[in-house]
């Protein structure tokens, strides 16, 4: 364990004393936030990537010790262990050293090699290599044998040196020489699958169909592109080098002498380069091209989910919310300030006769003066843009916002909200999740899997169990940053809080349900099941409002709510006034409450805490509106300058909703005026932007838009090269648009007519 610490310590940079106590702690079941939030002496004050960081590469290291256990006892059993294999298999840094050290041993399936061991020809094999400057012809005769399937002297020595070949491959030292060719050198290439490529549905991969760069310089989404076009059978690809790089490599050892056996050696050690070594080194690169691909996208999507989650909360309004639509009209509920159910209907405001959208707005005027409502959600989809023009005609001055709606259908047909909502079809489900994720995202979104929320690249491609775990990773972090309130939370958010699980969530709901409202943090221990280590993880995450402690509505553990009295007795004051006067906890002088338990990070966070006790780290909500007679694609035009929302970040750029039902992309190479090699730097999920739109491309289905302060409309290209196989926007291009399916729109007149009719009511 020592020796992994040591180890850590020197990949990561961060002092061997912070990585064995992270450790320690983490093997006590301490979870990453409750670490970097709570035990900062003991770490040094070491952040969640860091710890993270110790966590998984420990998870690495006990694999690789499994894999290294595994391979001694298959040595042991079978009476392969020298000593100074043992030597070899011990001290292998890498899982790729290992398997190198282990390949000659390795139980191999028949191959040509095995066969000519099992003809007898290791000998001649033996003899080749030991005296390269000899004629080979009568040794080789010697072995020539019918009943062993030897018929010639030719036979035996192409036997002799399958078995060399098959040497030169396995060869530890070699293999990672040649490794270090392919990371360095290695070309990625793709051509169109034969016969493929006219078929319509192998031109999403076109870009690919003659397409190379190096492997260590690939972008991920490239890499998962030309991956996704082989599995789906347009493309071909190979990660290759040229064959003399790697004989380059090999011939100098093995070939010692240039006589009739020196070439045979020579032959066999070419063989062994081109059929056995390079393919396997060509599956390695594809791996390790797959494994940092995967990688980078697991991180672009976990970088958009942590900005989505952390997004701008409206807070407790009572609320109208609306799913938009056409056919089927306008789903619309209305939600107290708890985010409670109190009212749903169908509004038929973008389709229908005039009759029939007359009385829509007469219904919704109602609604909003009958319920008060205080802000007004409309969702993204279908018909968004003319239901937000048939709202605003009724001339309110309430905030109407339109919400992404991603997810909200999986919310409305699972099981989470059938419990919440069993009496109501999917169409008011959906509804109320798009008025509660604008009230807060962080509750309401944790109900629906992170991946059905559409803020992921190539999500299906890549590693799942790596992606779930740091998707998992994202959202407990976010949950456990801005704190839950315990009185009010859902089973699910709760389930994300450091130190519970969904068992633990559910026994807090149901005491809840039963006993009522938590009065104290203390009082959680009282919930079946959530014994004391789960109490000292959880209880600093929580939050309730007008608990029995003034510090149970902070981020304050209760483990120094002492230190805090303590603190208040020393200034002369209650708890109370330290958390509302800054004179008095400015008499507070932290070097005095400094211990061997307690150090100046955890006394720094405590102070900064009562300052503002359970503050949101999330920004103020701002109102934003998309341009008003842009509404759908054909609304664009090059040189149009609008306002918009990023809504996913990629490796190649940023989507953009501008309000017309398809995202736009803005190139990495439109993003700003100077070079900017990430996306990530420059804009975030959720961000408010101005773009300029580039290019519409209606048949394609594309929008391309710029950033820059003067985009170069005169040279403009289509960045669809750079996108993948899918536009990577949220919604469908070929979606109906206005005027496609409703009918004319209703005059201002009788709208004002209908507002009349509302305020008599």
């Amino acid at each position: 364990m020592t020796h992994h610490l040591e180890t850590i310590a020197r990949e990561s940079g961060i002092s061997l004393s912070s990585v064995s106590s992270t450790a320690k702690l983490l093997a006590e079941g301490a979870t990453v936030p409750f670490i970097s939030r709570y035990r900062k002496e003991q770490t040094g004050s070491l952040d969640e990537v860091q710890i993270t960081t110790i966590r998984d590469r420990m998870l690495q290291l006990a694999e690789l010790d499994t894999r290294r256990s595994s391979i001694l006892k298959s040595l042991d059993e079978r009476n392969l262990l020298t000593p100074e294999l043992k030597k070899k298999v011990e001290s292998a840094a890498t899982l790729a050293t290992l398997e190198d050290v282990f390949a000659p041993f390795r139980p191999k399936r028949q191959t040509r090699a095995t066969k000519a061991i099992e003809r007898g020809l290791t000998p001649l094999a033996d003899w080749l290599l030991e005296n390269q400057s000899a004629d080979p012809a009568d040794e080789a005769a010697k072995f020539v044998d019918a009943e062993k399937e030897v018929p010639t002297a030719d036979d035996a020595l192409a036997g002799a040196r399958d078995i060399i070949a098959e040497r030169v491959a396995d060869d530890d030292a070699l293999r990672g020489r040649v490794r270090k060719i392919y990371e360095e050198d290695a070309i990625v290439s793709s051509k169109v699958m034969y016969g493929k490529d006219e078929d319509a549905e192998a031109q999403k991969f076109r870009d690919y169909f003659e397409w190379s760069e190096p492997l260590k310089a690939i972008p991920s989404h490239r890499m998962l592109a030309i991956r996704r076009g082989e599995k789906e059978g347009f493309l071909i690809m190979r990660v290759e080098v040229p064959l003399e790089r790697v004989t380059g490599q090999a011939l100098p050892e093995w070939v010692t002498a240039h006589g009739e056996a020196g070439k045979h050696v020579g032959q066999a050690v070419e063989d062994g380069c081109k059929r056995l070594l390079m393919p396997s080194m060509e599956t390695e690169s594809r791996l390790f091209g797959k494994k940092r691909a995967d990688e980078t996208a697991i991180t672009v999507f976990a970088d958009n989910l942590r900005e989505l989650l952390l997004a701008s909360p409206l807070g407790e309004k009572r609320l109208l919310a609306i799913d938009p639509g056409f056919r089927t009209g306008c789903k619309t509920v209305v939600l107290d300030r708890s985010g409670e159910l109190l009212h749903h209907t169908v509004l038929h405001a973008t389709a229908g006769s005039n009759s029939q959208q007359y009385e829509a707005a007469v219904e919704l005027a109602g609604l909003l003066k009958k319920y008060d409502i205080e802000a007004i959600a409309i969702g993204n989809g279908t018909a968004s843009r003319e239901t937000e023009a048939f709202v605003r005609k009724l001339k309110v001055t309430l905030p109407i916002i339109v919400v992404n709606e991603s997810g909200a259908s999986i919310y409305s047909a699972s099981d989470v909200a059938r419990e919440e909502f069993p009496n109501e079809d999917v169409t008011v489900r959906g509804a109320v999740s798009i008025g509660r994720r604008l009230m807060d995202p962080l509750a309401e979104l944790v109900k629906i899997d992170p991946k059905s929320i559409g803020v992921g690249q190539y999500q299906h491609d890549v590693d799942q169990r790596a992606l779930k775990t740091s998707l998992d990773d994202t959202v407990v972090s976010c949950v456990n940053a801005v704190g839950v309130e315990l009185n009010t939370a859902s089973k699910q958010l709760l389930s994300y809080v450091s130190g519970l699980n969904s068992t633990l969530a559910e026994n807090i709901v149901s005491f809840r349900n039963e006993n009522g409202a938590f009065t104290s943090r203390e009082q959680l221990k009282k919930v079946p099941r959530l014994g004391d280590k789960a109490f000292e993880q959880a209880a600093g995450f929580l939050r309730v409002r007008g608990g029995a402690h003034p510090l149970d509505s902070s981020a304050v553990h209760p483990e120094r709510y002492v230190l805090v009295e303590q603190m208040a007795a020393d200034a002369g004051c209650a708890i109370d006034e330290l958390l509302t006067n800054e004179a008095a906890r400015k008499k507070i002088d932290l070097k005095r409450y400094v211990s061997t338990d307690v150090g100046l990070p955890t006394l720094q966070d405590i102070l900064a805490e009562l300052s503002k006790p359970g503050r949101d780290p999330r920004k103020k909500f701002e109102l934003f509106s998309f341009a008003e007679g842009v509404e759908k694609p054909s609304d664009l035009s090059p040189g149009l300058k609008l306002p918009g929302i990023v809504t996913n970040v990629t490796a190649f750029g940023a989507f953009v909703d501008v309000g017309v039902h398809q995202d736009g992309l803005v190139h990495v190479s439109q993003l700003a005026d100077h070079f900017v090699r990430d996306a990530s730097e420059v804009v975030k999920v959720g961000q408010k932007v101005q773009v300029t739109v580039m290019e519409v491309d209606l048949k394609r289905n594309r929008i391309a838009l710029s950033m820059k302060s003067k985009p170069d409309l005169e040279n403009r290209r289509s960045s669809a090269g750079d996108r993948g196989p899918s536009n990577g926007g949220n919604r469908n291009f070929n979606r109906p648009s206005g005027g496609q399916r409703q009918a004319a729109a209703p005059n201002n007149d009788w709208f004002s007519q209908a507002m009349q009719n509302a305020r008599k009511k």
